[in-house]
């Protein structure tokens, strides 16, 4: 399962428990069954990682909306060497599940230009 799809079920989850709204709008996808399925949508959760990525500041105060795991992946070069002493550089990257706070679209504020 991908991050997106893991934030979509946790985000209607969030909505049906009354803790994120929905945006008043609709749209249908097909399930693994083949049906059409309506949802409503919710507003926006992201990490505060990623509001900030998009220029908005979490307000001050604001709490995570939910914590949930998801995929982290990390990226790192190593130099190995071969035993004809020869030496490679090797991906060395990795995916793991890592526990993310999450906060809503009504939690955030669009970031002022600094001077």
């Amino acid at each position: 399962m991908t991050n997106e799809m893991i934030i979509f079920i946790e985000s209607q989850k969030l909505a049906e428990a009354g803790k994120i709204n929905y945006t008043g709008r609709t749209f249908k996808a097909v399930n693994m069954a083949g049906e059409e399925v309506e949802f409503k949508e919710t507003e926006a959760i992201h990490t505060f990682q990623t509001w900030k990525a998009q220029g908005f500041s979490v307000k001050k105060g604001s709490k995570a909306v939910a914590s949930f795991p998801i995929w982290k992946h990390i990226s790192k070069k190593a130099t190995v060497t071969a035993e004809d002493g020869t030496e490679q550089e090797v991906d060395k990257s990795r995916m793991f599940m890592k526990v993310a706070a999450f906060f809503s679209a009504s939690q955030v504020e669009e970031m002022k230009e600094r001077q």
